[in-house]
């Protein structure tokens, strides 16, 4: 008899949870808010991704059910947001919704069969930039900001060309993880969530040795600021199309013109994929053509 009553009550468990789960009763919206709390609250880039959920969550197929979600309600949901955002955008989103159901099935236990995002064609990206940064544009900006006395701008500025970090890296970097002689700085966690090891240019060693204070943030420049600050000095020089990423791009290419490997690069950079490594990478082809001449 405890044995039958003990088999009733786990049926019963099962059944409550099967409830609990049940696509039916679910919607788009209670997962990708869980997935706020849940997820995006331990990553990184946690402010960005949950400001991308949040205007995603206004979007009237997020009211349809588990149950409801079909591959075609997500490529309407594609087709129309396509007409305000672009490619790249919208990727970024069906990505999360994709993800957010995969965990809800895998993790939470909701009772899903398939992933309706998995069936759903991602529109084609054709916004990869080519963004040089010329030396005279340099000028123009190191000009600017010392009339309004930014030395730690012009620091980060001129740290991100010798580096190819990426901002956020760069404006978290701490003392302790610069070693002067052995000519690196550590990276504990980036972007892409694997921690790197940056060897540092005779530049960028004179940037950090410059730098008055030698405890705690290397800059000590938010992210806003560093943003207010870009966006004032874009007006003040008329530099058009110039974005701070850019720099990455100009150090990237910078390394490979000095004759650097592919795997070296990666090194610097940090990236795991060569496809995305040649995205970055856009070498003159005047300079190579002397290259190839002095061989």
């Amino acid at each position: 008899m405890a044995w039958a009553n003990k088999e009733e009550a786990k049926r019963s468990s099962l059944r409550t949870l099967r409830q609990l789960f049940d696509p039916r009763k679910i919607t788009l919206r209670d997962v990708l808010t869980r997935y706020i709390e849940d997820v995006s609250a331990r990553k990184i880039s946690r402010e960005t991704e949950q400001y991308r959920v949040a205007k995603l969550l206004r979007a009237p197929v997020c009211d349809l059910t588990l149950y409801e979600l079909s591959p075609n309600a997500l490529a309407q949901y594609r087709n129309n947001r396509l007409l305000e955002a672009k490619p790249s955008t919208v990727c970024r989103e069906l990505h999360i919704i994709k993800q957010a159901i995969n965990i809800a099935k895998y993790e939470w236990g909701y009772d899903i069969e398939e992933n309706p995002a998995e069936f759903v064609k991602y529109p084609k990206i054709r916004n990869a930039r080519s963004r040089r940064v010329s030396e005279y544009e340099i000028e123009l900006v190191v000009d600017a900001l010392n009339e309004i006395e930014r030395d730690d701008i012009i620091a980060v500025f001129l740290f991100a060309i010798q580096t190819a970090m990426r901002r956020g890296e760069i404006l978290t970097l701490q003392w302790h993880h610069v070693d002067l002689k052995r000519r690196t700085a550590h990276l504990p966690m980036t972007k892409n969530g694997f921690a790197r090891t940056v060897p540092l240019t005779n530049a960028a060693l004179d940037i950090l040795r410059s730098r008055s204070s030698k405890k705690g943030s290397v800059f000590g420049v938010t992210s806003d600021a560093l943003k207010m600050c870009w966006r004032r000095i874009m007006l003040k020089t008329g530099i058009e199309g110039l974005h701070f990423h850019d720099l990455r791009h100009e150090a990237i290419s910078r390394f490979f013109e000095l004759g650097l490997s592919m795997p070296e690069v990666a090194l610097i950079s940090g990236h795991r994929d060569p496809r995305m490594l040649f995205r970055y990478t856009h070498l003159v082809p005047h300079q190579l053509a002397e290259k190839l001449g002095s061989m």
